[in-house]
Parts: C-alpha cells; sequence; structure tokens
C-alpha cells in the first residue's frame, strides 16, 4: 500500500490526532481493546461498539445480581483508550482473589462501572461518565441498553444458550456453529450507534471472536443496514488463531461465509472493502503449544478472496505476550489501518 510516510507522520502527531479520520471499530474480548491501543495515537475520533451478550465470569455474576449489562469488555475498552497513570491501569484490572470471600474473582473496573451505573441515569451514562474520569480518547458504546442473550445452533440442530457456553464447548467438525440467535430477537441498538456509523469514515469489524463477539452486532438490521449503506472504508481484520470452541479449522473463506450468512447476503463485498490478514508463520514452540488446544493458524487464499471484490492487505501481525499466547501488533494494525484510509 501507499502513504506510508504519511502515516508514520500521523502517529508522530504532526498532523494533530484530532483532525484523525473517524472510526467506528466493532467487537469484544481482546481483540477490540488490542485494535483500540494502536488507533488512539492516530485520531481521537473513534468510537469503540462493544457486544454486550457476555454471560461468563465476574462480567455474567454483576449481570446476575445488579441486573446491569457485562462491564468487562466494556472495561477493557475504556482502559485502552484512557490516558492513565500505570498505577491506575493496574487498580481498574486488579481482581480480588480466593481470601477475599465473596468478591474473590471480582475486577475492581467491573465494581467501579456497577457502582457508576448506580449513581447514573442509565449504563451508557455511566460509561459516559467512566470514560470522563480517565480521559478517555473516543468513546464506547454498549450496542444496545437491552439485556441480551445469545444461542448458537449447530448443525445438527441442537442449541447452546449463552456467550460463556458458546465460547466453552467442545467443537467437532460435526457439530459446528450454523447459526447464531439473539433473545429477544427484536432488541435495538443504541441510536448514537447508528449515528456514527452513518458518519464515520472507517467501519472496522474485529479481531475477535467470530460467533460471540462480531456476529452478535450483525443481528441487529439496524447495524446491518447501516454498514451496508456507509460510503466509508469498511474493513475486516481477520483473526491470527482458529478458536477451537467456535471456528475449529476454519479458514478466512469460512469466517466470512458465516458473516454474510448472519448478514443475510451472499456476496461478503456487501459489508467489506478491506480485509487484514497476517501472513507472518509461528515460530514452532508456540504452533506447538496452540496445537495442544486444537488452535491453528487461520489460512487464507488470496486470489480467492480478492475474486468476491474484497482487498487483501497482508502484514507480519504476530506479537506474543508474557503469558505465551498470539496477539496482533497493535502499533502495526493501526497504521495498517491508517493506510487504507489515506488510500484513495
Amino acid at each position: 500500500m501507499s502513504s506510508l510516510n504519511k502515516s508514520k507522520l500521523l502517529k508522530k502527531n504532526i498532523i494533530d490526532v484530532a483532525d484523525g479520520p473517524r472510526i467506528v471499530v466493532f467487537g469484544g474480548g481482546t481483540g477490540l481493546s488490542t485494535l483500540l491501543r494502536g488507533l488512539k495515537h492516530f485520531t481521537s475520533n473513534l468510537t469503540a461498539i462493544v457486544t454486550v451478550a457476555d454471560n461468563g465470569g465476574s462480567s455474567g455474576m454483576l449481570r446476575e445480581d445488579l441486573h446491569i449489562l457485562p462491564p468487562g469488555d466494556i472495561r477493557n475498552c475504556i482502559l485502552a483508550l484512557a490516558d492513565t497513570e500505570p498505577l491506575m491501569n493496574e487498580l481498574m484490572n486488579y481482581r480480588f482473589e480466593s481470601q477475599h470471600g465473596r468478591l474473590a474473582g471480582q475486577c475492581f473496573g467491573n465494581l467501579f462501572i456497577a457502582a457508576m451505573a448506580g449513581v447514573s441515569d442509565n449504563f451508557h451514562d455511566a460509561i459516559r461518565k467512566m470514560s470522563k474520569v480517565l480521559a478517555v480518547k473516543g468513546q464506547v458504546l454498549p450496542v444496545t441498553l437491552q439485556d441480551i442473550q445469545i444461542s448458537a445452533i449447530l448443525n445438527d440442530r441442537t442449541t447452546i444458550h449463552g456467550e460463556s457456553a458458546i465460547g466453552n464447548r467442545i467443537a467437532t467438525a460435526e457439530n459446528d456453529i450454523y447459526k447464531i440467535m439473539m433473545e429477544p430477537s427484536d432488541a435495538t441498538p443504541l441510536d448514537e450507534a447508528i449515528n456514527e456509523i452513518d458518519n464515520a469514515e472507517i467501519i472496522v469489524l474485529g479481531p475477535g471472536s467470530l460467533y460471540t463477539s462480531i456476529i452478535p452486532h450483525l443481528l441487529f438490521p439496524q447495524i446491518r443496514e447501516a454498514i451496508n449503506r456507509s460510503n466509508s472504508k469498511r474493513v475486516y481484520i481477520s483473526n491470527i488463531m482458529t478458536q477451537p470452541a467456535e471456528t475449529l479449522n476454519y479458514d478466512l473463506s469460512k469466517h466470512l461465509d458465516a458473516m454474510t450468512r448472519h448478514c443475510m447476503t451472499d456476496n461478503p463485498r456487501d459489508y467489506i472493502d478491506y480485509c487484514i490478514v497476517n501472513n507472518q508463520k509461528l515460530n514452532k514452540i508456540t504452533e506447538d503449544e496452540y496445537k495442544k488446544t486444537n488452535s491453528c493458524q487461520v489460512k487464507y487464499s488470496k486470489e480467492e478472496t480478492e475474486k468476491t471484490g474484497i482487498k487483501i492487505v497482508e502484514a507480519p501481525l504476530i506479537t506474543i505476550n508474557e503469558k505465551g499466547a498470539v496477539r496482533h501488533d497493535h502499533d502495526l494494525l493501526a497504521e495498517i489501518v491508517m493506510q487504507i484510509w489515506l488510500e484513495t
């Protein structure tokens, strides 16, 4: 791609981030917050739209006990966009241990959001107030304020209820996920989310879990329609590794097929203009560790994908964190998104 030098100037703030492009990013989990950490160096006109179907872990407990939307992914995105001292970041991510009794497993940042929700008009207002406290660049929006749950229908027509159960199931080639359903099926997205999509210059889907972080957004007809009619550049960021519970042995084409099936179209080009893929081979030690969990790198065919009209953008995107987990290089990933924006 061209415009690399100009993109680097943007990162060095020679062009003010306040003048950066309006970017809307969809997702959940660690993938979304990873991307946001890179993008905030280029623009403050960022909107993260976050799925709220999580029903597991400490978020699920707070959701059940306090009747609030799950705060975990929201917290991660706020911290990714925040201008905070390391101590504050550590505090917000602090998780109470077993000796803390009924608080065991709870994350302080989730409790902070829950408390803010208690003194706010609604969950969206609580997120807005927390973002102000932490000097967030951009904004974080829940995709909806309604209490939604998702279920998966498998190829054998078995149904699995709940995001946590979907993400932790034992998958085989025979019981692949056929369809994700939302309950209530007529839930509506946040009006502000639709407005941001309509005003976006770039729309980014992913990275993130296909069936529990990306596709849940596409179950809202209003969101599908807004992405479809958008004149912005629409980007899908492919995961680096497959996820055994959701995408066992999936290549890029199967990821795209799943998204287009849920968008009720036959052509992924109706919703995606560019696809960013990793072209770096994993080191053997890490590859062998992932094989133990039936996970492998997501393969792709540039030629076959570009037959659909989607432009493939390849880059060596792998980083390995301190726990040995494969992650996207957030700086390089963000720079590629900016290059796409600059490309005419």
